[in-house]
């Protein structure tokens, strides 16, 4: 079995976006009351992880005799959050994430619910969800009939929109392809990345370009009375920015990787931190501008779908500093060096011989080499 989302614009009436805003609150509302209780017994059984995995936490329903309103909104919604709450904590034991956070009204407006006994349905242009009834959407693409929906998360965003992602389910056995066309790819801050072929993806950098802008709207914004008219229309700029930039960078990302999909059986790349890049390095910006571990997360579930694969190599396999032509390793290779030139002859851009060497540290993982 394989998942896929679909997004889609959703149209809440006046009475519904209430109705959200109320499930968005609650749902944070639960979640900070049980993280609250939790963090009491993480205190009491921190020495002792057995105890605490035996103690029974406590569920929404405890908190619904003491504030009734908690029963306006989606059930599901509310049991999500328990079960978020849950994850959080399971990643925190395991080392995967630091200890859970409360969320602020500040945090990122959303809830889950799930598909239970055809409570979710979808007919001419309106969804059918828990609480909210008929609602209406924008579905610019057909949902296949043989994907059965498993959940749906709404969302509101920074600028006032709403969007709905529904989770569906499918029978899906991708056939494993034959590997014959492989490109390795090199991590390049400006063009995002640099291939074995020689062929850069000249990435626009959309943060870059609106910078000017944005830091003159922030500006104006500064100036602004807190919680007034015009400091609210100000934000809303802001916000709006902020937005088309990460609506330009997901698109160009989301093109970029499915070309290289359709294209080859297997794409080859480092295993990058990119946080500790762009700390180490202080390109803190030019990271964020880039967003390569988006455009991976990307190659990867379109690759998978049409059964091909994605390769990482060691982060600390020294591409930049071996000769592609005889393999020699160059003791020291500042960043400004842009060509590389080796002692045998060789002379190449350094980021396309990085990525030849990429290519070839994959086949052998491949074992075609």
């Amino acid at each position: 079995m394989a998942n896929k989302a679909y997004k889609f614009r959703l149209y809440p009436t006046q009475e519904q976006a209430q109705l959200l805003a109320k499930t968005f609150g609650c749902v944070r509302f639960v979640y900070n009351k049980m993280l609250e209780e939790r963090i009491q017994i993480y205190e009491k059984f921190k020495d002792d992880k057995e105890a605490m995995k035996q103690h029974k936490f406590p569920t929404p329903a405890k908190y619904k005799k003491d504030f009734p309103w908690l029963k306006e909104v989606d059930s599901l919604a509310l049991a999500n959050a328990q079960l978020n709450l849950q994850k959080a904590f399971t990643n925190f034991f395991s080392g995967r994430a630091g200890f859970p956070k409360f969320k602020s009204r500040k945090a990122k407006q959303s809830y889950t619910t799930n598909m239970v006994n055809g409570n979710i349905k979808l007919a001419d242009g309106y969804i059918k969800l828990p609480k909210l009834k008929w609602v209406k959407f924008k579905q610019h693409r057909e949902i296949p009939v043989h994907h059965i929906i498993k959940s749906c998360t709404i969302t509101k965003t920074k600028t006032g929109k709403y969007f709905i992602s529904i989770l569906t389910e499918y029978e899906h056995q991708p056939v494993p392809k034959e590997v014959k066309n492989v490109v390795g790819l090199d991590f390049s801050m400006n063009t995002l990345y640099v291939d074995s072929e020689g062929k850069r993806a000249n990435y626009p950098r959309f943060y870059r370009q609106a910078l000017e802008k944005l830091a003159r709207a922030q500006r104006v914004l500064s100036r602004r009375r807190k919680g007034s008219n015009r400091w609210h229309k100000q934000r809303l700029k802001v916000a709006r920015l902020h937005e088309k930039i990460a609506n330009q960078r997901q698109d160009f990302l989301h093109k970029a990787s499915r070309q290289l999909a359709n294209r080859y059986d297997a794409v080859v790349i480092e295993d990058l931190n990119m946080k500790g890049m762009s700390q180490a390095l202080h390109f803190g910006k030019s990271v964020h501008d880039n967003g390569w571990g988006l455009f991976t997360t990307f190659l990867q579930y379109k690759l998978e779908e049409q059964g091909k694969k994605l390769i990482k190599i060691d982060k600390w396999f020294p591409s930049s500093k071996t000769c592609s032509c005889c393999g020699q390793v160059k003791v020291s290779l500042s960043l400004t060096e842009r060509q590389f030139r080796c002692e045998c002859g060789f002379v190449a851009d350094r980021d396309i011989n990085a990525a030849i060497n990429i290519k070839k540290e994959g086949l052998k993982k491949l074992g075609t080499a």
